[in-house]
């Protein structure tokens, strides 16, 4: 039995006295032992929990003289004084120009991450003690206190009291009220609601909501499709919502429209506004100030700054990183600005636990500890890192046309210089000005000096820039690349830890803040259970079809790579903590979000388990540029990954039931202008414009029509995807509830609808929020109806809890 106290952080330098196959054979699971070898492997058949955080784009709509944004823009010390250094001379006239155009020249009136305001007694009593607590400055101590910034969300206006908050924070609001509201209600709709409320966070810029519970993954109840389903009936709560406060909380009869939806990318009109103005402003008008999800808000909200100052300092340490890449030619290269608005960014995080593991971790007679965790967790975090080109541009994507004046290698390449190294880094480039409409006489051109010669330069020579599928995963800082004396991924405990060291004394990250990484270890001493994150998901079309398949998809590569582990095939020896060899899997991931059409790896690569995927990859030719290196077709790489799951996970296939969804992969990698959702989305977005080619269409204009589409078109069409989960669920339950659950959960409908048809009720109601004319009154019923679906929901998951 191992002593588990020789393995506590005091002891982690020492790395593990096991193979990872001795580490697997500890726990029981021995591939020798056919009959059950597949079932006793993590993240197999009834081992599967799942659980999803979204990130989600806010809007006011409205007058400027209605809404926060331009009010507090126009009332702030900032523009003041801008304005009379203007008139004295001392500042440049163009500042205070520039951001009078953009508080005066917004045709479609719509402000995006705004906060709102609005009178306090339109709170209910219970909604008002919920916002009194949230200012305290220790939720946890009502002798603490306010916040120092209370002040910053309640003012007075004409004698009357009003509050200031973020959209974020007003979902929970919108909630407290909804329960609080209109007497007595349900007793499990109020707990429901109660249990709901801390399940909408106020966090960084956008709104951001995670699982309301903990959901299995299992072929009975669809496997992916059941976290999807659970993710689209959170965000038909967060719509109405939304709606039940642009109504309950007057904020429509005052000229602020609030709509919420999934947009993965940084809304062009915010990035404009981060270019004219300083970052502590944009500080102080967009990094939320955390009032929920944390007991000492203000420490959080002091976190999200150190994120923005920090990720601001490394995009400017990474121009040295393109200089030793001879990709500038000198450090005299500029930013536009010393901000950045990578914050702003929008994704889906999509968790998956292991039932077992946890249950090993949690009991100190299992032998299993910390540092095998770890050990294990980095390893299959190496091996899932080589599949997840398949997901890109494939199951989620974030379409962006990139301006020919934006096409600056340090504008362009974002994070790419602290995520690759620089042969790696070199070749994207290269590839990238290839691919991209920039070429004049044959010859790629990238603009330089002032932004005016820029765009003098384009509109001579007709240069167009590019389209990328997923600019996202280049705009935001993915993954930190490891350092050569600390890998983060050699599963030893604390090298993540040793890794933020090296790269703070860079100027690239700090010690303070959360690893990076594109598929994170989700410990369980921290989270309570062992499992993974994948954060590489931007924006789905359909949560059920994209989400679930990749859901699926994640959940299979997660248990291959166990299988792979159990059996002996691969150890941390096949793929070696190095950070070319780090940067050689990951530039493969990042070209995708590109739309590289190939890459390049060496020869003789060190990478054993690369190897394997090369000798299953068609069209693959040696490098003239890159003597040593072998030029690798991306499309061809997909479809030896997709070949290597048939063939390696077949079993695992089907035990978990996913044919459907290798079938589906095929169709999305054979035909990806159909069934991709890059190729999906784009062509949604050129039907608003009545056009056939992103790049035959101005930059500009094609983000705003994604823009609207996001927030019109594919809200509406998220919004109806829900109605349909909801009302099946309904039906379904009506059949299959045990006496005392449909008893219990009947009594609570019949006491909300007042003995109307549920059926004719969703009918109506749905056409009403499809419109957004619903009343308070029937929002208020239907926040109520899906509060009970959800401990339904919530007790079904208890259920097989006990079960396993």
């Amino acid at each position: 039995m191992v002593n588990k106290e020789e393995l506590l952080p005091d002891k982690a330098n020492r790395r593990c006295p096991l193979h990872p196959k001795e580490i697997l054979e500890l726990l029981g699971i021995h591939a020798r032992n056919s009959d059950r070898f597949l079932e006793s492997l993590p993240f197999s058949l009834n081992d599967i929990t799942a659980g999803s955080e979204n990130e989600l784009q806010a809007v006011v709509e409205g007058m400027n003289n209605n809404v926060d944004l331009p009010i507090t823009i126009e009332r702030s010390n900032y523009f003041s004084s801008i304005r009379k250094r203007a008139a004295s001379g001392e500042a440049p006239k163009g500042v205070i120009t520039d951001l009078e155009k953009f508080l005066n020249e917004n045709t479609e009136n719509v402000w995006e991450n705004s906060w709102v305001r609005f009178p306090r007694r339109t709170l209910c009593q219970f909604a008002n003690s919920v916002f009194t607590i949230d200012l305290r400055a220790n939720k946890n101590d009502p002798c603490a206190g306010l916040r120092t910034d209370a002040d910053q969300f309640i003012f007075y206006e004409y004698g009357e009291e009003f509050i200031r908050i973020p959209v974020s924070y007003l979902l929970k609001l919108s909630l407290a009220d909804a329960i609080g509201s209109k007497g007595a209600i349900p007793k499990l709709v109020r707990r429901t609601g109660e249990r709901v409320l801390r399940h909408f966070l106020n966090d960084n810029i956008s709104p951001e909501t995670f699982s309301l519970y903990v959901v299995p993954l299992r072929p009975d109840t669809g496997m992916g499709r059941a976290i999807a389903r659970e993710t689209s009936k959170r965000y038909l709560l967060t719509q109405l919502l939304t709606m039940y406060a642009n109504n309950k909380f007057l904020l429509q009869a005052r000229g602020q429209n609030v709509k919420i939806y999934f947009s993965a990318r940084p809304p062009i009109r915010q990035k404009r506004l981060n270019k004219i103005i300083p970052d502590s402003f944009y500080r102080e008008l967009f990094i939320n100030p955390c009032l929920s999800g944390w007991n000492v808000g203000e420490a959080k909200y002091n976190y999200m700054h150190l994120c923005h100052q920090v990720l601001s300092r490394s995009l400017r340490t990474a121009m040295g990183k393109l200089h030793k890449a001879n990709i500038i030619a000198s450090y005299t290269a500029v930013l536009s600005n010393t901000s950045n608005i990578s914050l702003a960014n929008n994704g889906t995080h999509l968790s998956l636990g292991s039932v077992r593991l946890s249950s090993y971790l949690r009991e100190d007679v299992s032998g299993f500890a910390r540092l095998y965790e770890k050990h294990l967790g980095d390893l299959v975090i190496k091996i899932v890192e080589h599949f997840l080109p398949l997901f890109v541009g494939t199951y989620s994507a974030a379409p962006y046309r990139m301006d020919f004046t934006d096409f600056r290698p340090e504008k362009a390449l974002g994070f790419l210089p602290h995520e690759l190294d620089c042969m790696h880094l070199q070749m994207i480039w290269r590839k990238w000005k290839k691919k991209a409409h920039v070429k004049f006489l044959g010859k790629p051109i990238t603009p330089f000096g002032p932004p005016w010669l820029g765009r003098t330069i384009r509109n001579i020579l007709r240069l167009k820039g590019d389209f990328v599928p997923d600019f996202r995963l280049v705009d935001y800082f993915m993954s930190l690349l490891s350092t050569d004396r600390s890998p983060v991924l050699d599963g030893t405990l604390g090298n993540d830890a040793r890794l933020k060291k090296d790269l703070a004394d860079l100027e690239i990250f700090d010690v303070r803040m959360s690893s990076y990484l594109l598929y994170r270890l989700r410990e369980f001493n921290t989270m309570g259970f062992s499992g993974f994150e994948g954060r590489y998901y931007s924006l789905f079309l359909s949560l059920e079809d994209d989400m679930g398949r990749a859901a699926d998809l994640q959940t299979l590569v997660n248990a291959l790579a166990f299988k792979y582990i159990a059996e002996g095939d691969v150890t941390h020896f096949h793929i070696p903590d190095d950070p070319t060899i780090e940067s050689e899997r990951r530039q493969i991931f990042f070209g995708a979000a590109i739309g590289i059409p190939t890459f390049y790896i060496l020869k003789n690569t060190s990478n054993l388990f690369l190897k394997k995927i090369v000798t299953q990859t068609n069209m693959i030719h040696h490098s003239r540029k890159f003597p040593g290196y072998l030029q690798i077709c991306h499309v061809e790489y997909c479809r030896a990954l997709a070949k290597i799951l048939q063939k390696d996970a077949v079993d695992l296939i089907e035990m978990l039931n996913l044919k459907e969804t290798m079938e589906d992969l095929q169709q999305r990698l054979e035909n990806p202008g159909r069934y991709s959702v890059t190729g999906k989305l784009t062509r949604e977005i050129l039907n608003e414009l009545n056009a056939h080619s992103p790049i035959d269409i101005m930059a500009n204009e094609f983000n705003l029509a994604a823009e609207r589409y996001y927030r019109d078109s594919l809200r509406k069409h998220h919004v109806a995807e829900s109605f349909r989960i909801l009302k099946e669920d309904f039906d379904k339950r009506c059949a299959t509830s045990s006496c005392d659950e449909a008893n219990d959960h009947q009594e609570a409908i019949q006491d909300i609808l007042q003995n109307r048809n549920m059926q004719k009720f969703l009918t109506a109601v749905r056409n009403d929020v499809m419109n957004e004319v619903a009343s308070e009154d029937d929002l208020r019923r239907l926040i109520h109806l899906m509060l009970i679906n959800i401990d339904y929901d919530m007790r079904q998951t208890e259920m097989v809890k006990n079960i396993s």
